[in-house]
């Protein structure tokens, strides 16, 4: 069995997340491609799809979330995702149990005695005028009906898990704040999510298994389970195997690949990139050593904005005055500075509007 090193599958990751050459993609086919991306940061989205897309137009992807084709919901992991309409549709129902089970790993002893088919049947009740609401309105709404109940448990599990619901804009509009508001997806799509599958093959996972795949593979079935938060899909990876190829890596590990997809030479040159924080390219597998050292892993996770230099992570960024602030995480070459200096004035006059191309670079580490 083959043996693909960290180099290898850096650039098949990068080739597979549109970051080693922008695509000339509709906005709404890169959301799809990519399995949706991470947006509990509302704005994140934006520069996300920006290093990934040719002449991307943030209001492009407004004009999505207020056409109802694209939506803001909890899904992969129990986090905010956005996704495309079709696809909360097509794949809600194969996360409720993963759903349910984080948010009661979370508010157990609140949620302990609560009957959750009772709770999601006055959800339901609360939300039938069709009116969007937030979640501390919801809670406490449903809340009164019940003495003793805390509203804050009760919100997260309607609204995140036995509710299938959705953040209406003008939440997650470019440049736009505006708190979180929850409607039904039966309500804002005028289509209830699909039903789940009896089939035991799981063929909604077996679509998951794929898509995954297409936007991060090779991966092992650990980095799957990363992604999506989800645990049973082993019937799903057995009965896609004939169509799969598989790889090993430096540890051992299966890796699993759709047969035709790009897996660039290891050699491929791979250009600055810009990621916003959270990016799925990072956090959509278990072993990130292909993408991020170790040392730096606690970044991922910690909301920070991450610079990819050589297909790798070297730097954070963060924006302050219209000027685009680089603190790299290892010392850079002359040509790494150049690069860096060079995608981050282009980000910070997409960032501003053409308002301020700035960048300033912090001295690297000793």
């Amino acid at each position: 069995m083959t043996v693909l090193d960290a180099r290898a599958l850096n650039r098949a990751t990068l080739a597979r997340q549109l970051l080693l050459e922008r695509a000339d993609l509709p906005v709404l086919d890169a959301v799809a491609h990519l399995c949706g991306l991470q947006a509990q940061e509302p704005q994140e989205p934006f520069p996300g799809l920006w290093s990934r897309l040719r002449a991307f137009d943030p209001a492009e992807l407004s004009a999505l979330l207020t056409g109802r084709r694209v939506v803001r919901t909890h899904l992969m992991r129990r986090t905010v995702h956005l996704v495309t309409a079709d696809d909360v549709v097509a794949w809600r129902s194969r996360h409720d149990a993963m759903l349910r089970q984080r948010v009661l790993g979370v508010y157990r002893r609140e949620l302990a005695g609560t009957d959750p088919v009772e709770l999601e049947a006055a959800g339901r009740e609360v939300m039938a005028d069709g009116e969007p609401r937030s979640m501390p309105d919801l809670a406490r709404a449903v809340a009164d009906r019940r003495p003793g109940a805390q509203p804050r448990p009760l919100g997260e599990m309607l609204v995140a898990a036995l509710l299938p619901t959705v953040q209406v804009p003008p939440r997650g509009l470019w440049r736009t704040r505006g708190g979180a508001r929850y409607a039904l997806v039966s309500s804002w799509l005028g289509r209830d999510i699909d039903p789940p599958s009896p089939d035991v093959t799981d063929p909604v996972g077996q679509t998951l298994v794929r898509r995954y795949l297409a936007a991060f593979g090779p991966a092992a079935s650990a980095d799957l389970r990363a992604w999506c938060g989800l645990a049973g899909l082993p019937a799903a990876v057995s009965a896609l195997r004939e169509e799969l190829v598989a790889f090993r890596d430096e540890r051992g590990r299966e890796l699993l690949d759709l047969p035709d997809a790009p897996r660039p030479g290891p050699d491929t040159p791979a250009p600055v990139r810009f990621l916003p924080a959270f990016d799925n390219a990072i956090l959509g597998y278990h072993d990130r050593s292909r993408i991020i050292d170790d040392a730096h892993r606690h970044l991922s996770v910690a909301g920070a904005r991450l610079v990819l230099v050589d297909g790798r992570v070297a730097a954070t960024w963060t924006v302050e005055a219209g000027t685009v602030l680089v603190t790299p995480l290892r010392r850079f070459s002359r040509s790494d500075r150049t690069g860096v200096a060079e995608e981050g004035r282009a980000m910070a006059s997409f960032l501003s509007g053409d308002e301020s191309d700035r960048v300033r670079i912090a001295a690297s580490p000793d």
